[in-house]
């Protein structure tokens, strides 16, 4: 289990083929891993994976081809979002989050709030019709990892549901999101308590 709140930024430096998925390097800060031990679980931006390698400053993961096909960011160098696996004795800042990926949103718009001396930034994602349900005004949602709020929410009944979140300067400094633009994909996981209530008022 995690937060959603990220806890490092990292670089994914090597990526190769192993199998039908991937296997991957990803590079740290300075002593991140110095509680981290092989077997333990990192999400990658909002995508739980398993240490299977460590180096001083990096550590290395499988990532199978469910996890590919169903994740976007993986599969290619760059930036992640780094979180530790959630402790019993942890504060809970952000909300529960399983980190196994529901689906893949796109960014519609990502721009400065007018007006606002704060600095805060507008992020609008089309959300696959199959995740609306389990989307609420001031409900959470997982973009890239990061434990978010939703300000607004579009109709269940549209192909897509598009939703806006309020980025704050903190948020934009200390994860990746900052580096979004119309057009990209990001990983989204759903409330966990909204997916269970979804599942048992269902008739199927």
């Amino acid at each position: 289990m995690f937060t959603g709140i990220i806890t490092a930024i990292g670089e994914i430096t090597h990526l190769t083929p192993k199998g039908d998925g991937l296997h991957l390097t990803v590079t740290t800060p300075a002593n991140y891993l110095d509680d981290v031990a092989i077997g333990d679980s990192i999400a990658l931006n909002g995508a739980c994976m398993t240490v299977t390698t460590m180096q001083t400053n990096a550590f290395e993961v499988d990532v199978s081809q469910e996890s590919v096909s169903k994740t976007t960011g993986l599969n290619q160098l760059g930036s992640v979002n780094l979180e530790k696996a959630l402790r019993f004795n942890d504060r809970l800042g952000g909300h529960l989050v399983s980190g196994h990926v529901d689906g893949i949103g796109t960014v519609q718009s990502f721009a400065p709030v007018q007006g606002d001396a704060y600095g805060s930034w507008k992020l609008v994602i089309n959300v696959p019709q199959s995740l609306a349900p389990y989307l609420a005004y001031k409900g959470s949602i997982v973009v890239n990892g990061v434990s978010l709020t939703v300000n607004q929410a579009g109709s269940k009944d549209q192909s897509e549901c598009p939703i806006e979140i309020n980025i704050i300067p903190h948020t934009l400094d200390h994860t990746t999101l900052g580096k979004l633009k119309a057009g990209d994909h990001v990983n989204l996981e759903v409330d966990l308590i909204a997916r269970y209530v979804a599942r048992m008022l269902s008739k199927e």
